[in-house]
């Protein structure tokens, strides 16, 4: 496996030299306390990340206001006892996607939220709780018990919380690939756990964030 020392020479020869490419990561730097979200902020961006999935982006971005307003402002408790019969009137809401297990999707990831708010007394301090280090664990978490969670939604979901995890995006998949952690994109058990140890070792290395780590990767290819 490549050094991260190597992938960052790579990035910023690519980029035009170590001061370029620190000017690219400097967004990337700041961190997230992640147990001052709320779980209504949470359930927001579990919502917005399912719906963007597949779609495109901006759409959902303009309609944001009527999901507010659909879902009450995203108050975990309502949404968790929101009905069938209003599920489906729901669907024919034109101030949102109306795309029915997706409308679905928001009650049931409400209940997940509230079953872990059970344990932990909120969404964002199972988040703080869990390591880095671990980040797969978290994803199969996501998508074992939310609806709508898993691949890259999930992924996502947790970057824009402030949890830091690295996305899977084509840039990475082929760094990790050039740098002999994989030889495809990771989806198997074998190859996340190889891909989650590739990571550990690159953020020892680097003393990076995981975030960090994965936009050298990107930047080394793209």
């Amino acid at each position: 496996m490549q050094h991260f020392d190597d992938i960052y020479r790579r990035a910023a020869v690519r980029k035009g030299g170590d001061q370029a490419l620190e000017a690219l990561l400097t967004p990337v730097k700041s961190t997230t306390n992640l147990k001052k979200l709320t779980d209504a902020n949470v359930l927001a961006e579990m919502t917005a990340c399912v719906f963007r999935a597949g779609f495109v982006w901006k759409v959902i971005t303009a309609k944001w206001p009527g999901f507010e307003s659909a879902f009450h402002q995203f108050d975990v408790t309502h949404c968790a006892m929101l009905s069938d019969e209003e599920l489906e009137a729901l669907q024919g809401n034109t101030d949102i996607v109306r795309h029915g297990t997706k409308i679905a999707s928001v009650r049931d990831n409400a209940l997940y939220i509230l079953d872990v708010r059970a344990e932990y007394g909120s969404f964002g301090a199972f988040l703080a709780a869990w390591p880095s280090s671990d980040f797969v664990g978290l994803w199969a978490h996501l998508k074992k018990n939310g609806s709508r969670l898993g691949g890259q939604t999930g992924r996502y979901c947790l970057r824009f919380l402030g949890y830091d995890t690295p996305i899977l995006s084509r840039d990475v998949v082929g760094a990790l690939i050039q740098a002999g952690v994989v030889d495809k994109d990771p989806t198997s058990k074998k190859d996340l756990l190889a891909t989650q140890e590739a990571f550990n070792t690159w953020t020892e290395q680097s003393e990076r964030s995981m975030v960090e780590v994965s936009r050298v990767l990107a930047l080394s290819m793209g």
